[in-house]
């Protein structure tokens, strides 16, 4: 049996309702918060950084996966760990020495994950795939939400899923970026173990019930 796990991106929520749209996630079937963290330089916006993370985290009771799209990850590494990030992902066109980044994330008890640009090749993480706990394949453009789904992330996770096989790895495959109840099913038949949907879930009518069918539609 195939269990995706939901990551409700928590930019797309209602941040003045922002403890209300915590509780709606813990309350519903998904499996972790998705925080994506932005310093306008490495992609063209602002998000949100450690007040409102912590804020978060005070009131989230699942899985926090926090992805930095941010230059020079080293720096905040510890500091975002210690705010209760479990998941820690880098961009790998960010991190200069990236096998160092994931020995520094480890050292701080905490999951190490490396996102991909769509431009970016699987084959630059031929040599550190046993190092890496999840590769986030981004599936649109870096930056803002509710941007439409790019058709080549399929062949790239197909790809991603061969490397793990052959080299005996233990990676999750995260999804990040447009995806629906249209792509969702057939991204995790090429092999994505991780879903992450910002407005599709939280501009849904009912994100509960979204969440709900997202997760019996890729659990098979």
């Amino acid at each position: 049996m195939k269990n995706t796990l939901i990551a409700p991106s928590v930019l797309a929520a209602d941040f003045a309702n922002l403890q209300r749209d915590i509780e709606m996630i813990n309350n519903s079937e998904a499996d972790w918060f998705h925080i994506d963290i932005m310093d306008g330089v490495f992609v063209p916006n602002i998000s949100f950084g450690m007040p409102v993370l912590q804020a978060i985290a005070k009131h989230a009771k699942k899985t926090i996966d926090v992805h930095l799209m941010i230059i020079d990850p080293d720096r905040y590494i510890k500091t975002f760990a210690d705010l209760g990030a479990n998941i820690l992902t880098v961009h790998i066109e960010a991190c200069t020495h990236l096998h160092r980044t994931l020995q520094a994330i480890k050292a701080e008890g905490v999951k190490a994950g490396v996102a991909l640009n769509p431009h970016t090749s699987i084959d630059l993480l031929e040599d550190v795939i046993n190092d890496i706990d999840m590769v986030c394949i981004m599936s649109v453009n870096p930056g803002f939400g509710g941007q439409s789904f790019i058709e080549n992330t399929y062949a790239k996770v197909e790809k991603l899923k061969a490397l793990i096989v052959k080299k005996g790895a233990s990676t999750l495959i995260e999804i990040d970026g447009g995806v629906t109840n249209k792509n969702a099913k057939q991204l995790v038949e090429a092999g994505a173990d991780v879903l992450v949907a910002g407005s599709y879930v939280f501009g849904a009518a009912d994100p509960v019930t979204t969440v709900a069918d997202l997760k019996k539609l890729t659990s098979f």
